[in-house]
């Protein structure tokens, strides 16, 4: 397999100016650079810049996977949208961390796979299909940040760690954050059992809460909206959520107890499956013994018939045909030996073979079969 990695980073509060975008086109003449947007892919060598720093000086958002099995995500926030000692409450190690850079928080979320194997980069995701986190993360929904925490307790942390607050409704994900669960390879099990922890979240009552808003502060928020202010949206939903919802308990359960309760779910989950899966072989076997036994007694009923079939399809000297014929054949036989006119059968059946020697391939049929 040849190697292959892909770069992708958007700016989402701001346009690059021109000397921005030729910084950037020093490090790649090949890249795709515009206002909001850097991509490039490599199939040899390596990206001469440093994402980290162009995620502190440029970027809001950057995603990149290689073929060996790295995939990483990382979001830029506003300080006052996204906590540092909170990121980092939920990102305390070196594939999940967090850090400060001038008033922004920086979170990276980092998965590998030393297999790498199966890997198809058409089937890989885009940072189109994970932007919207970003925005989620700034009206203060963390459920990406505990995602970063089940990727850190499946490779890196201590048994005995305890948990973060589990936010609300880590049971029903919105797509992008379920593409992130996959991005990051994040066991279905795992992410089941955490999700016991948590509560629904209360996201009605939002139009209500915007008509209750003092007039002049709804008036300055449109302002700020119509003026190309990015964070409003964000801004409102959070100051929604923190009074419509009480902040999340702190965790109970530790990565280890969070993983021996997942692989408990994963082997009782495969066990069912292994039993359906009998019963229905089972079943599948007892309609195919019924729907024989039926078709035997049809041709017990009107042997001849069946052997003008045979005929027929023998002359008709195509593959498929042949192989009818010898199935045909079978069944003549299985009911010769229930009316005990094995003989009568084994005398037609040798003067098939010697009305048709010269059709070596019906002669193998009939070899393969054990007629």
């Amino acid at each position: 397999m040849s190697e292959y990695q892909y770069y992708e980073f958007l700016a989402v509060d701001h346009e690059l100016d021109d000397d921005q975008q030729a910084e950037l086109r020093a490090l790649s003449t090949r890249a795709d650079i515009t206002a909001t947007r850097f991509t490039n892919e490599y199939h040899w060598g390596d990206f001469g810049g440093n994402p980290m720093t162009m995620m502190e000086r440029y970027f809001d958002a950057h995603l990149y996977f290689a073929n060996w099995g790295t995939h990483s995500l990382m979001i830029k926030l506003p300080e006052q949208f996204l906590d540092l000692d909170t990121a980092q409450a939920y990102c305390p190690t070196d594939s999940v961390s967090a850090w400060r850079h001038d008033s922004h928080v920086i979170l990276s979320l980092c998965s590998d796979d030393e297999e790498g194997g199966g890997w198809d980069e058409t089937d890989e995701t885009r940072l189109s299909e994970l932007i919207p986190i970003r925005a989620d993360l700034a009206a203060g929904d963390h459920r990406a940040l505990y995602l970063g925490w089940l990727v850190a307790a499946q490779t890196e942390l201590d048994e005995d760690e305890l948990e973060p607050p589990v936010p609300p409704g880590l049971n029903r994900l919105t797509r992008s954050l379920r593409a992130l669960a996959e991005f990051l390879r994040i066991d279905d099990d795992l992410l089941t059992v955490a999700a016991q922890a948590s509560g629904r979240p209360r996201d009605d009552g939002l139009a209500e809460f915007v008509k209750g808003l003092p007039q002049q502060e709804k008036d300055a928020l449109l302002v700020r909206s119509v003026t190309g202010d990015p964070h409003v949206t964000a801004e409102v939903r959070r100051r929604f959520r923190r009074r419509n919802a009480a902040a999340p308990a702190a965790g109970t359960r530790t990565a280890g107890e969070l993983l021996e309760a997942a692989s408990a779910r994963r082997t009782e989950r495969e066990g069912v499956a292994t039993a359906r899966a009998a019963a229905e072989a089972l079943l599948r076997g007892q309609t195919r013994a019924e729907a024989r036994e039926l078709r035997l007694e049809a041709l017990a009923a009107d042997e001849e018939n069946a052997w003008r079939k045979v005929a027929a399809l023998i002359e008709n000297k195509r593959p498929a045909d042949y192989d009818n014929a010898v199935v045909l054949l079978a069944d003549l036989k299985a009911v010769s030996a229930r009316t005990g006119e094995t003989a009568t059968f084994a005398e037609r059946f040798e003067g098939l073979r010697t009305e048709h020697r010269r059709k070596p391939s019906l002669l193998e049929r009939f070899e393969r079969s054990g007629l």
